[in-house]
């Protein structure tokens, strides 16, 4: 169930810990605390196979679906077809899987999961007799509608399909939106969904996007339930189209309220070795090992931020100077000379030609670079920009901040600001406010329940002892110390609810 009361045992002091951890979070998601132990198998592959079978012994196999981008052992990515199988393999692990579901007189949909090695080896992992999250991709691959087969296996009908009459077409990926913060360590994240704005579903031959969810703007996200929000799907020709329709989809998912993992997605949607398809369940742990951080800006990356915010800086300056009654009257004139300041870099822009309006059409060039053709219809307000920057279709989630806006493309998150070459020099003086120092502070890492506090004050701990454990979302964390050092103060007791960054107890 989503990895809850799963844990992986290095050494025989995680042995003791994970078994506690696992039967606690057992009995609280299924109301069983029963433990198996079995041998952990690495750098495998999650495909699974999804079966239909009838009340009359009918049973075919629906192709495969790939899972292998994990996190906690809960699935993040799937996709179907696999980029591991060859038809060979698909039709070895799809018959084994009908034997199974025939063994068992199965009737309904069901899917029968394997642990792969990157050589196609495969090993049965488990069968779940239900409709699984990722249904979708399959569905778009196979044009079955797997709800309705299901009501009609459940009324007695036999199967309308033979395995014969099974085709894949084309390429189908899904991204599940979890309410976690990526640059947390994938923390939960509770709260309202003060804005929610999917993107517009498409359906047809070439590109489709489906957007299945049980939320709506104003819905609140509960530190009791499952994390995921909704589930974003797209279908094309060929995997990288589906991937290129993802990624595009996934700029213009626009969430507010609530820490979410949309930029870690739009990041690993230009992932080469995600692109590549050399996958393992050990995906995220392996590429991102230090946690999730956005993605710093290139070159290109650069010159697309900073025209789309000259598109929009110039857009409000203009409104603003020719606002009526002013004591000053406008001159008409348009600067020609600015400065984008993105993050703590000042990039030198100049506007070539056209006149700031809606729509906005302009000539820019950064610095002494070519200049590019920017085209859009945003209007001060919109919370994306969706337009053209020379001959790139961009789609950018736009956040008002003090003095600018925080703009979110592709995995990359900067805040921006449009500045004369005179401000920009000025700014650049401005000292730096520095974060407040918490080193002596164990802080609350997400909204959760304190479930218990190892330790008393005046303890003395070392590094790597725990403190204490948090549960959100039905996973429990464990706090461990850092450092050595001496308990000075606990300001938490079990059983509290503690929002994001509480302070749960001093060092010393």
């Amino acid at each position: 169930g989503g990895g809850k009361g799963m844990r992986i045992a290095w050494n025989a002091d995680e042995v003791k810990d994970g078994y506690a951890r696992s039967k606690s979070e057992a009995a609280s998601s299924f109301g069983d605390d029963r433990v198996f132990i079995e041998k952990f198998i690495e750098n495998p592959r999650h495909i699974e196979i999804q079966v239909l079978g009838d009340k009359h012994g009918n049973a075919i196999y629906l192709g495969e679906r790939e899972c292998s981008i994990q996190r906690r052992n809960q699935k993040v990515i799937e996709e179907a077809p696999s980029p591991l199988l060859d038809e060979e393999t698909r039709r070895k692990m799809g018959e084994q899987a009908v034997a199974l579901a025939k063994a068992v007189d199965y009737d309904s949909a069901g899917t029968v999961e394997f642990v792969a090695g990157q050589d196609k080896s495969f090993f049965f992992l488990e069968m779940n007799t239900r409709l699984q999250v990722e249904h979708p991709v399959t569905e778009l691959i196979t044009g079955v509608d797997l709800v309705e087969q299901m009501i009609r296996v459940a009324a007695g009908e036999k199967l309308a399909l033979t395995q014969d009459e099974v085709q894949l077409n084309g390429w189908s990926v899904e991204s599940r939106i979890y309410a976690e913060d990526p640059y947390r360590n994938f923390l939960p994240s509770i709260g309202r969904l003060v804005r929610y704005q999917p993107p517009e579903e498409v359906a047809g031959e070439d590109v489709t996007i489906r957007n299945d969810t049980g939320v709506v703007e104003g819905s609140e996200i509960s530190m009791f339930y499952d994390p995921m929000i909704a589930k974003l799907i797209t279908h094309a020709p060929t995997r990288d189209e589906a991937i290129d329709a993802m990624s595009s989809a996934l700029d213009a998912f626009y969430v507010d309220g609530i820490q979410h993992n949309v930029p870690f997605l739009t990041a690993l949607m230009n992932h080469p070795r995600w692109r590549s398809g050399e996958l393992a369940t050990s995906f995220i742990a392996d590429e991102y090992p230090d946690g999730f951080l956005p993605a710093v800006p290139d070159g290109p990356a650069y010159s697309v931020l900073a025209a789309v915010a000259l598109s929009m800086g110039a857009l409000e300056r203009e409104r603003l100077d020719h606002l009526p009654g002013r004591l000053r009257p406008h001159s008409g004139d348009v600067r020609e000379d600015w400065v984008v300041k993105l993050d703590k870099t000042y990039v030198p822009i100049r506007l070539a030609a056209g006149f700031p309006g809606t729509p906005v059409e302009l000539d820019v060039a950064i610095g002494d670079g070519p200049i590019m053709n920017v085209e859009s219809d945003w209007c001060p307000g919109d919370v994306l920009w969706s337009g053209k920057v020379g001959s790139k279709d961009v789609t950018v989630q736009v956040r008002p901040v003090t003095g600018g806006y925080r703009l979110d493309w592709q995995g990359y998150s900067v805040v921006v600001s449009v500045m004369t070459p005179r401000v920009a020099e000025l700014d650049g003086l401005m000292p730096e406010k520095l974060p407040p120092d918490t080193s002596r502070m164990l802080l609350c890492p997400m909204p959760g329940l304190v479930v218990s506090i190892a330790v008393e004050e005046g303890q003395e701990v070392k590094a790597g002892e725990q403190l204490a454990v948090v549960e959100a979302m039905k996973m429990e964390n464990v706090l461990r110390a850092e450092r050595d050092c001496v308990i000075s103060a606990i300001k938490a007791t079990p059983g509290d609810s503690l929002a994001v960054d509480a302070v749960i107890m001093e060092f010393s």
